[in-house]
């Protein structure tokens, strides 16, 4: 199991976050996912490809980008 850290920009309150965590929940392979809206930040665990990952954040209206290790 793989843990991926993503930066999301776009978020601005609690719905937002909700809506990229559930999005990034959605993308098979995610047995779980953090998004913090202060730091805009998401930890994500599990297989996923982080392209799917990114994907699934954009396609949700927000921007996303693998962060570095």
């Amino acid at each position: 199991m793989n843990q991926i850290e993503l930066n999301i920009s776009g978020m601005t309150c609690g719905h937002c976050q909700v809506g990229v965590t559930k999005a990034l929940k959605g993308v098979p392979g995610v047995t779980d996912a953090h998004v913090d809206l202060k730091t805009g930040k998401a930890v994500v665990q599990g297989n996923a490809a982080p392209e799917q990952l990114v994907t699934a954040v954009v396609e949700e209206g927000y921007g996303a980008q693998v962060a570095n290790p």
